[in-house]
């Protein structure tokens, strides 16, 4: 039985060169859902022991964090470079315009749950992340944003991005919630705000230009409350969803 359960969890868990000996990662759960693996990734655990074990903490393939990080050294050393890129340059775009501050932080903020965390929902997940440190307009922007930008507003020249088509489908139309979010947004005395986020976001893909997260450190140091204790470590509500980014593979 043992052997038939090391076969298994050779199949459900990842092992690397790079890990070291004797580590086994679990496949979080929710990246495992519809697939085979979902039903069984838990047999791994019958095979630990005598020098097998799970890894919790540094993951050995990504760069250490701070003891005490702030939001650049998650720009640096977690989020996907991409998506990273994306936000400072629409950050940028915001800036260069001439935009208040707090559009400007909204803008470097809108995706970061898809940066470093999570893709479905991710207005909802990115306001949840910046929340204690942030402006309630930042963050209820960053939340609205999602909804929005499905919906062209000529007022600011905003149309349906073209690259939703492609990404979508042309027969694509959002859920009932994110319509509803939209129609509350848009009466909303911060409408404004969450609208600027997607007029500067459509803009913002362009691979050839890279925008250093330096560049908004005056932004960041009136608009973002950095906790001293780091981000993760200061026991805020949302504490937890910054250390899951520090230690994304932490099995349990």
């Amino acid at each position: 039985m043992s052997d038939v359960l090391s076969e298994i969890a050779e199949d459900i868990s990842i092992t690397r060169a790079d890990l070291r000996a004797g580590r086994v990662m679990l496949t979080p759960p929710i990246c495992t859902m519809g697939e085979d693996a979902h039903l069984t990734q838990y047999d791994v655990l019958a095979t630990l022991g005598n020098g097998r074990h799970l890894m919790m903490g540094n993951d050995p393939r990504l760069p250490k964090m701070p003891a005490r990080p702030r939001l650049a050294d998650f720009f640096r050393h977690r989020f996907v470079p991409m998506v990273a890129n994306h936000l400072l340059q629409s950050a940028s775009l915001a800036k260069n315009t001439g935009l208040d501050d707090r559009v400007v932080m909204a803008c470097l903020l809108h995706d970061i749950a898809m940066a470093g965390l999570i893709t479905s929902d991710h207005g909802y997940w990115g306001a949840q992340l910046v929340e204690p440190y942030v402006d309630e307009e930042v963050s209820w922007a960053v939340r609205h944003h999602q909804a929005l930008r499905y919906f062209p507003d000529e007022s600011v020249r905003y149309s349906y991005p073209e690259a939703y088509i492609r990404y979508f489908g042309e027969d694509y139309q959002p859920p009932d919630y994110l319509r509803q979010a939209y129609e509350q947004a848009r009466r909303h005395k911060w409408y404004m705000t969450a609208r600027l986020i997607t007029v500067n976001d459509v803009y913002a893909f362009d691979p050839h230009i890279v925008v250093d997260i330096d560049d908004f450190e005056d932004v960041i140091g009136r608009h973002f409350r950095q906790p001293k204790e780091g981000l993760g470590f200061d026991n805020s509500p949302v504490a937890h969803m910054w250390r899951t980014m520090i230690w994304p593979r932490n099995s349990l």
